[in-house]
């Protein structure tokens, strides 16, 4: 049986019901009225007193013809409000069928007023669109990823060649740049793998501070900084969250290392301060720089993105230091902001679930480092 079949007999059912219970405080209110037999005629004009055989007589043949209309019209009236009811449920099964089929553009868009149906629509067309999304993603990612894998290894596979056909080939300088290009490939591939597992979730939870992960980055990354010129400023305050040490330890050196590489040529700054906020921990990693524009800034976690108004060096990573950051914080239902700072650079700013239990109680990290 159907849905809008159980619901046209639920619908009669329920009608028949309501008159077999009128119908029979009828009787019964008739019957306090009516004695069982006639009795005789009394004073005055002779008249016709019924009795309860003729009001049996008289009324329920009628209360039949009543039931069986009221039954037809039940059913009718019933099969009608039925399907009325469950149009929209018909059209979100068409919507996901096509979904099912691989169209993800297709959007129910139910009008009317706000009710469960609505509601049921509106949350479909918000899955819908972000699988949508996701897809499109997913396959942006897909593509990218096969150019960038295929980079190192056409670079190669043109080194080998040259090789065969030179046989005066310095094969020192050959192994250094097939070293510099395999490394290249190896260290790609490691970020795509982390990549993964942050989308997947599959780490172990435990509890972690936001503030010793800053400082483990900072000292690692400190003689790159050092290198380069620049500054590391630090402000640190005891930030417990939970989620994959790990993952979060590259959340933080990959910010630390993204605000390095991409900094001024020489005399950079780069602050770097964890705290409380209400019932999140932030991370905020500011660096200078130059100029990015609102437009641009957003474009900047996309995998692989390339942008001609970032600072480059041979330093820089394979694209995907910020596209990692995004899914760990993703993946720790966290959220994270890029904001373009006004005498340039960027500030990144994190923001994770604060945890409830405490760590064991640690020094603060707050200083400068150069």
């Amino acid at each position: 049986m159907t849905v809008r079949l159980k619901l046209t007999l639920s619908y009669a059912g329920f009608l028949m019901v309501a008159g077999v219970l009128l119908l029979a405080v009828v009787w019964v209110f008739l019957l306090r009225y009516v004695p069982d037999v006639t009795t005789g005629p009394g004073p005055g004009p002779e008249r016709f007193v019924p009795n309860r055989a003729d009001l049996q007589r008289a009324f329920v043949p009628k209360a039949a013809l009543a039931m069986a209309a009221l039954l037809v019209f039940g059913l009718v009236g019933g099969w009608i409000l039925a399907g009325q009811m469950l149009a929209p449920l018909t059209r979100i099964t068409t919507a996901t069928r096509r979904a099912a089929g691989g169209s993800l553009s297709h959007r129910i868009q139910l009008e009317g007023r706000q009710d469960e149906f609505r509601e049921l629509s509106d949350t479909f067309d918000a899955m819908l669109a972000r699988l949508e999304e996701h897809v499109a993603e997913q396959q942006r990612f897909a593509a990218n990823a096969s150019h960038e894998l295929r980079t190192p290894l056409a670079i190669t596979q043109t080194l080998l060649d040259v090789a065969r056909t030179d046989p005066n080939q310095d094969t020192g300088e050959l192994v250094d740049r097939l070293r510099f290009v395999n490394t290249r490939a190896i260290d790609l591939t490691e970020a795509l793998l982390l990549l993964s597992q942050a989308d997947q979730r599959s780490f172990t939870t435990e509890l972690v501070d936001l503030s010793l992960m800053a400082e483990e980055a900072t000292e690692t990354l400190l003689p790159r900084a050092e290198a380069r010129g620049i500054s590391i400023e630090t402000s640190s305050a005891y930030s417990p969250t939970t989620g994959s040490h790990a993952l979060l330890l590259q959340l933080t050196t990959n910010l630390v290392h993204n605000a390095i590489v991409h900094n001024l040529p020489a005399d950079g700054t780069i602050w770097i301060t964890t705290s409380v906020e209400q019932e999140a921990v932030a991370l905020i990693v500011e660096n200078t720089g130059e100029v990015l524009s609102p437009q641009f800034v957003p474009t900047l976690v996309e995998p692989f993105h390339r942008g001609t108004q970032r600072i480059r060096s041979d330093h820089a990573g394979v694209g995907l230091g910020l596209a990692i950051a995004k899914s760990i914080v993703r993946a720790h239902d966290g959220t994270l902001t890029l904001t373009p700072r006004s005498g340039g650079g960027l500030s990144v700013t994190v923001h994770l679930p604060m945890a409830t239990t405490r760590l064991p109680a640690t020094a603060p990290l707050s200083g400068e480092r150069n």
